[in-house]
């Protein structure tokens, strides 16, 4: 399905920290406003240190709730789940707007490998992507856990699927000017932290995946490790380094951008589906 881009332009061009997260039990779409209400409370007594807070009270924290009913790739998907947490400031009116600090949400896109093997009662909504202070996220990471019983892991991306990311973003076509596609390379064993930058103009990035691949809309290992041999094969020839020696860390598309800790940032509203779907498949793998 493709996403609604005003509902969803807020996803883009932020910097997302990456996790998988196990299937969630007794979560009740139809409670969302009782769960803003708990996690505020929540909050608020974490950050006095343990001291009971009522619940319902007003809070310099405000918490939101929502479904992004957009962002799923089958029937079978659950609806995203958006977390907003803004701030007023103390000495503000009750009419002055709240100001955003922390984002995250939980989405599956084309989940169907998990959510067909789960029981009664559980909610699967594999990944979760964050941005804002880590202390936010901890928290909140902490009441879904203990409120749902399920279990957070940080989401790293290995060189393997980068490689992947970058062949698939490279090849994709785009209705707007292309920034270059880069590759961010860290040497390893050296005195001295390393790192290689090497940026391929996108028309020429895609005309090597498009003599690369066989067939339109399918994608082999072996195909991305063509593409990847050729890369490394023109970089050795200009300047006597063997790329494949070293380790890849980042890459850059005009599609998006990830790296190997698991920050991501989504940049194209089109693609948006697509590298959510992938990232979902990641989450998956690392929970089974």
């Amino acid at each position: 399905e493709k996403a609604d881009p005003q509902k969803t332009a807020f996803l883009l061009r932020k910097a997302w920290t990456l996790y998988s997260v196990t299937p969630l039990y007794g979560f009740r779409r139809a409670r969302l406003r009782d769960y803003a209400r708990l996690l505020g409370a929540f909050i608020a007594a974490e950050k006095q240190k343990g001291l009971a807070v009522e619940v319902g009270v007003e809070l310099d924290i405000k918490v939101a709730l929502s479904s992004l009913a957009d962002i799923r790739g089958s029937e079978l998907d659950q609806a995203a789940l958006l977390v907003q947490l803004s701030s007023r400031s103390r000495g503000s009116s009750r009419n002055s707007e709240d100001k955003p600090v922390w984002w995250g949400w939980f989405c599956s896109v084309f989940g169907d490998d998990l959510s067909e093997n789960v029981p009664e009662h559980f909610t699967c909504l594999p990944l979760f992507l964050s941005h804002g202070a880590e202390s936010y996220t901890a928290l909140v990471g902490s009441w879904f856990q203990k409120t749902f019983d399920c279990s957070f892991r940080r989401l790293a991306i290995s060189p393997l699927n980068l490689s992947w990311m970058v062949a698939m973003w490279a090849g994709c076509k785009l209705d707007r000017a292309a920034s270059a596609v880069e590759l961010v390379f860290s040497v390893p064993r050296l005195a001295q932290p390393l790192d290689i930058s090497y940026a391929i103009h996108p028309e020429d990035a895609k005309a090597l995946w498009d003599t690369v691949q066989k067939t339109p809309g399918e994608i082999t290992q072996e195909e991305v490790d063509v593409f990847m041999d050729c890369l490394y094969a023109h970089f050795h020839r200009h300047f006597k380094i063997h790329l494949s020696a070293a380790k890849l860390v980042k890459i850059s598309t005009a599609v998006a951008s990830a790296h190997c800790d698991g920050i991501v940032k989504i940049l194209h509203s089109q693609y948006l589906p697509g590298v959510l779907m992938l990232l979902t498949e990641l989450a998956i793998s690392q929970i089974q």
